[in-house]
């Protein structure tokens, strides 16, 4: 039998928040968005407050990595702190292409705190039509 710990003047759910708070500051995944056109695979993910030279992108084996870290600039010992929400730390993000790339042509971008990675295709993923003959 284990003994649990009676404290009667904790918030409900301030365990709960200091958790949740404690588990996301240490696994951040930024968001994606994957989408192809008819020429190319492109990804775009929020960046924002993180400075670019921060940031590594790589394939590998038809995957996408982004890894990288961010930092809060200044700390500040002598504030009394109400809340303290912004913290530095790293990140990474995987997600697998939908298609074959051609992956030494890959161009990634920052604008606006959004990362823009933009990869063409490889020529055997891109489709093609093939004209049907008719015979009479």
């Amino acid at each position: 039998m284990s003994i649990i710990k009676w404290a009667p003047f904790l918030e409900p759910f301030e365990e709960m928040e200091k958790f949740m708070s404690d588990a996301s500051s240490r696994n951040y995944a930024p968001a994606v968005d994957v989408y192809e056109t008819a020429d190319s695979v492109i990804i775009e993910s929020p960046l924002a407050g993180v400075d670019p030279n921060n940031v590594e992108v790589s394939i590998e084996n038809d995957t996408l990595s982004i890894k990288g870290q961010f930092k809060k600039e200044s700390e500040v010992d002598d504030k009394n702190y109400y809340r303290k929400e912004i913290s530095s730390g790293s990140f990474y993000r995987s997600v697998a292409l939908p298609s074959k790339v051609e992956k030494d042509k890959a161009v990634a971008e920052s604008k606006d705190g959004l990362l823009k990675i933009t990869i063409p295709k490889a020529p055997e993923s891109k489709p093609t039509s093939i004209k049907i003959s008719v015979t009479k």
